[in-house]
């Protein structure tokens, strides 16, 4: 398992260079992400979106795109099915989002004609580097699924110990967190981290070992474990963080992005193919960071 960030581009280099579709092209920080990766030879991109405004960006930014495609298609909706359609035809590896919603990228994504569904559900998965942690962490959901089902926890979990086990990971620690450590009849998001949990010693749910209900501390932290007496092989050693919903996730995101000088790269999986859908927010360095990420695994 690789244990910082960095190694995402030399793992992404040592691939054939993947040809990334990108829906709705006309954005600084993602041109200036493409042109990073591009440079360090991961991706060649295939441009989809208002060729004018694609054109002038990259001539301000530098970036030399002569010898690469540019798809002139104006509506935004329209350049992400066209998109998601070279990936269907074969024409691309990857899928970025550019300058369009998430709403509309996922709506054609889904889309029955050209659709690159794959999984139970697509979700997201992201990938921290923290000055105050020992390895690498992973959390999921922090941009897709808003309340996740029981059912859909599964999904949830199987899409990021895939990712965990493309990047060398073979059994990857999972922690069901949520407010407290002990299974609450009142708070539902316990009582799905300790079926969770069960359905993994039992064998329904392979490939990783998953412990819940934590709190985030016990989760990361050996020392918050031992205080409260939890004997845990994940307890203090987590490798893939499961929150109870979307403000959960989304919360400990950004905590760790703007709070806590973490670097982040992350994707979208359940689809055909990763998909690099990241926020307006993120810097060019996440953008690069996940497009390595597509890269290395895809």
């Amino acid at each position: 398992m690789i244990t910082k960030l960095a190694e995402l581009v030399e793992m992404a280099k040592s691939k054939r260079k993947r040809k990334i579709a990108v829906a709705a092209a006309g954005d600084y920080d993602v041109l200036e992400a493409l042109k990073n990766a591009d440079e360090h030879d991961i991706v060649e991109p295939v441009l989809v979106g208002e060729k004018a405004k694609i054109e002038k960006i990259c001539a301000e930014i530098g970036y030399n795109i002569e010898r690469y495609s540019i798809i002139d298609i104006e509506d935004k909706f329209q350049a992400s099915l066209k998109a998601s359609q070279l990936i269907r035809e074969g024409k691309a590896d990857l899928l970025m989002k550019g300058l369009v919603s998430t709403g509309q990228l996922l709506k054609a994504v889904l889309n029955k004609e050209y659709g690159l569904r794959k999984g139970d559900i697509l979700s997201h998965v992201a990938i921290f580097e923290s000055p105050y942690y020992h390895k690498l962490l992973g959390i999921t959901d922090a941009a897709m699924n808003v309340a996740p089902n029981f059912e859909e926890k599964i999904a949830l979990i199987n899409n990021a110990v895939e990712v965990f086990h493309l990047l060398g990971e073979k059994n990857p620690k999972v922690a069901v967190v949520g407010a407290v450590e002990t299974v609450n009849q009142r708070m539902e998001s316990t009582m799905h981290a300790a079926t969770l949990s069960m359905m993994n010693k039992r064998q329904q749910i392979r490939g990783c070992t998953i412990d819940g209900p934590l709190a985030l501390d016990n989760a990361v932290s050996k020392k918050a474990a031992e205080v409260k007496n939890i004997q845990s092989e994940v307890a203090g050693n987590v490798d893939i963080v499961v929150a109870p919903d979307i403000n959960g996730a989304n919360f400990l995101y950004k905590s760790l992005n703007f709070l806590g000088g973490a670097s982040t790269a992350a994707v979208i999986m359940g689809a055909k193919v990763p998909i690099v859908l990241t926020s307006r927010a993120d810097s060019e360095k996440t953008k690069f960071l996940s497009i390595s990420l597509a890269a290395a695994i895809g």
